[in-house]
């Protein structure tokens, strides 16, 4: 397998060219790449002890830490798949997540949800039991796993009620951080602080892009504005997670400054925040870290950075992918039209865990069909229009209630906007409106409507508007089928009444 390159590969060749970097910064462990390539064999084989092979799965359930990043080089040298799941879950979330992937071993840290779950056999608490495990283990050769092979589990949002466990491999990781350290501009000696949760992709990607490049990975439990303040200054951290509420936070808690954060090459915010950090050039904080990515594509599928000054919002895709917008019967759409963005490439992960109805569904004819709407451009840049969910059939034309929802939601008065489809004994289906206004602020339908011309065709535009005082939601998007029943929604394309 000349061509292979695991995550576990990374590793043992950061090990023998980097002898001297620190690898991982946790608390008061310090681990140079040499110390951490032992520690993830010794764990590796510990985990093999208790059962764990090719294709079994590995949990942790916590918040941040080392063990994260050790567990998941672990299970790359093995062949196995590593979940850490979403520790802020209820018990019964994350009841589901365990019998779903049914672990050979799970590492667990305390907290309310966790003392509520059934802790029988397989399970390894953090701190001194966990040392105690990787203490045990032996160094050793392990055989070759192909990069091809699942590695990481990450739990997509529950928009359909249910989540499912993308599947992504060593190559689409290896790939995808390879295309984040281009665009970012990473350099040896980069620092990274993991202070957003690492069971989100945004997190994960930029930890695996460092340990790539052979940088430096420090990690905080969770987000706390003061920490974070310490550990840039006190490890010359690079980039950390952060955005918007969160940079509000730590200027407050550098008032003074009392912590030197001008190592921090970051995007620029407030005059105060600027002031304090180093305002970062790359392609990736230029474009205000701007792209379209999900947990399927590893991340980042498109660059903001990749396509400045260009016509679309989401920029250009990653060069080790490919993007086309595809129509209802998976055909691609001229540009200037809306339809799924679908993607194929280097990055893309291997498909869902026990969904094999669902996996038929989304990888096929070869490409992996987002579930997202898109458009591009003239210029060949692609703009995010939003969740696809479902289609309004009017007339002889397609609408995509995510695009109208985007240009209500462009009001100033319009705190959240749905919109469904409603029989027309005309046109199939007409186009309708449910929106909740901001606190204090008013408009009218016509208004609304008005509002939208010229940012989306006339037979998008709503032939009415009805005004609730909240949008119900299943998850993050609209409840359409609540919608419907209560506003008289129906006859969408496929349906019995269609």
């Amino acid at each position: 397998m000349i061509h292979s390159l695991s995550l576990s590969d990374v590793l043992a060749e950061h090990a023998r060219s980097r002898p001297g970097t620190t690898a991982v910064v946790d608390g008061e462990l310090r681990l140079t790449y040499p110390e951490l390539d032992v520690r993830v064999s010794r764990l590796a084989d510990a985990l093999a002890g208790r059962g764990v092979g090719g294709g079994d799965r590995v949990v942790w359930l916590g918040q941040n830490s080392h063990a994260v990043l050790e567990l998941l080089l672990a299970c790359s040298r093995l062949g196995a798949v590593f979940c850490p799941a979403n520790w802020r879950q209820s018990a019964d979330e994350l009841r589901f997540v365990l019998q779903d992937l049914g672990p050979a071993v799970v590492v667990w840290e305390p907290s309310d949800a966790v003392g509520a779950l059934d802790r029988d056999g397989g399970w390894v608490r953090a701190g001194a039991d966990y040392e105690e495990l990787v203490a045990g283990g032996s160094v050793r050769e392990f055989p070759q796993v192909a990069d091809a092979e699942p590695v990481l589990a990450l739990y997509t949002a529950a928009f359909d009620g249910r989540p499912n466990a993308a599947l992504l491999s060593s190559a689409a990781l290896v790939a995808h951080a390879t295309s984040l350290l281009v665009v970012r501009q990473m350099e040896p000696g980069f620092t990274f602080l993991n202070n957003g949760p690492l069971f989100h992709v945004g997190t994960m990607m930029f930890c695996l892009a460092t340990l790539q490049i052979g940088g430096t990975n420090v990690f905080t439990p969770a987000f706390d504005p003061e920490e974070v303040c310490r550990l840039v200054d006190a490890e010359r951290v690079t980039q950390a997670f952060l955005f918007g509420p969160m940079i509000d936070a730590v200027v407050k808690a550098n008032a003074g400054g009392k912590y030197d954060l001008s190592s921090l090459r970051f995007v620029a915010a407030s005059d105060e925040w600027n002031a304090m950090i180093t305002v970062d050039d790359s392609p990736w904080c230029r474009s205000k870290m701007g792209g379209y990515g999900q947990t399927e594509v590893g991340g980042m599928l498109t660059f903001l950075g990749l396509a400045e000054g260009g016509a679309g919002y989401a920029g250009r895709p990653s060069p080790l992918a490919q993007v086309r917008i595809m129509g209802p019967d998976d055909v691609e759409v001229p540009a200037g039209e809306v339809g799924e963005i679908c993607a194929r490439g280097k990055t893309l992960f291997s498909g869902y865990f026990a969904r094999p109805d669902l996996n038929a569904e989304k990888l096929r004819n070869g490409w992996h069909h987002t579930g997202d709407l898109g458009r591009r451009e003239p210029d060949g840049t692609i703009t995010f229009i939003g969740p696809r969910l479902r289609m309004i059939k009017s007339g002889a034309e397609n609408v995509y209630p995510a695009e109208v929802e985007r240009a209500l939601k462009s009001h100033p008065a319009v705190a959240d906007a749905a919109v469904i489809g409603v029989p027309d004994p005309a046109w199939h289906q007409a186009v309708k409106a449910v929106v909740a206004l901001r606190e204090g602020a008013a408009a009218t339908a016509e208004e609304l409507v008005e509002h939208v011309r010229g940012q989306v065709a006339a037979y998008k535009r709503p032939r009415e508007v009805a005004f609730v005082e909240e949008i119900p939601k299943r998850g993050f998007t609209p409840d359409y089928d609540a919608l419907d029943a209560a506003h008289g929604g129906g006859n969408y394309p496929g349906s019995p009444s269609a």
